[in-house]
């Protein structure tokens, strides 16, 4: 998981320079995966065994496939006027909405502790984006909405994973950007001008692609709980990453309001792993309906 999170925060650091460098952000996020999409089938060894990539209801594929495209688009989109360690906080407040919603989407009710850190989750949101005294501007919105559009993606996730393999969300998560966005593309082409822009244009893609193979390999081999805190490493290496390709430190505020973020997140992980043992521990299904309220 450690890894993995690196990997990722080059890819953040990939997509700022060359959004920076002038090319355009949709263009970034096709390349980023149309590369993932050649490098998944060599990865996931798919030659041994095809029938893993079948998708089992196409309709979803897609549409879980485009929320994670909008995810990555509107994160480029941000990373042209906000800082890594910007988006990335504003990102971990994605787990609190994923709570939120799984209520009415998945009928997976939080507790009143929970709602209690989803506010103040909230809070820490605010912290950093600050409306109302100058300092919000179009990049915390696409932020905001690459953060949205991540949330239902992770739900549409969960509520897939009984049916879908993991090899075929991957295989479609890159597939389908790939092919919705071609009729547009010829519009938003913006070809690098040097061989350092092609390199690092290039090797978003293997990052993405390796990132979410180690994620496959860390999630067969430990729990889901286990794994919940790691994520939130990716802040360290974003603000290092940020002051050493970009010499940009967040201020006090962005630290503040990450550091909420990290904490409401870090007791929802909490909460929830006491809940999933109360769930094993309770012998009738009058305390388990108890447990749940936790």
């Amino acid at each position: 998981m450690i890894v993995v999170f690196i990997l990722f925060t080059f890819l953040d650091t990939g997509a700022k320079y060359l959004v920076l460098a002038g090319i355009a952000p949709l263009f970034v996020a096709w390349m980023r995966y149309a590369v993932h999409l050649i490098a998944v089938p060599f990865l996931l060894r798919g030659w041994q065994n095809p029938g893993r990539f079948r998708a089992v209801s196409l309709p979803a594929q897609v549409m879980r496939s485009a929320m994670l495209f909008g995810s990555t688009i509107f994160n480029f989109m941000a990373l042209q006027t906000l800082q890594l360690a910007e988006t990335t906080s504003i990102a971990f407040f994605g787990p609190m909405v994923v709570t939120a919603l799984a209520g009415p989407l998945l009928g997976e009710w939080a507790g009143w502790r929970r709602w209690i850190a989803i506010l103040a989750g909230f809070v820490g949101v605010l912290i950093i984006t600050r409306p109302g005294v100058g300092t919000f501007e179009v990049g915390h919105l696409y932020a905001l909405c690459g953060m949205l559009s991540y949330c239902l993606y992770v739900i549409m996730t969960r509520r897939m994973s009984a049916t879908e393999t993991a090899e075929s969300m991957i295989l479609y998560s890159a597939l389908v950007p790939v092919v919705l966005l071609l009729p547009a593309l010829p519009f938003a082409v913006t070809l690098p001008h040097d061989v350092m822009h092609w390199v690092v244009l290039l090797s978003l893609g293997l990052f993405g692609a390796v990132g979410h193979w180690f994620l496959i390999k860390a999630y067969r081999i430990a729990t889901a709980s286990a794994l919940a805190p790691y994520p939130y490493l990716q802040m360290v290496w974003m603000i290092a990453a940020g002051w050493l390709v970009f010499d940009q430190l967040p201020d006090i505020w962005t630290l503040v309001g990450a550091s909420v973020i990290v904490a409401s997140g870090l007791y929802i992980i909490h909460r929830e792993h006491r809940l999933r043992l109360s769930k094993t521990a309770v012998p009738n299904a009058e305390d388990e309906e108890l447990a749940k309220k936790l």
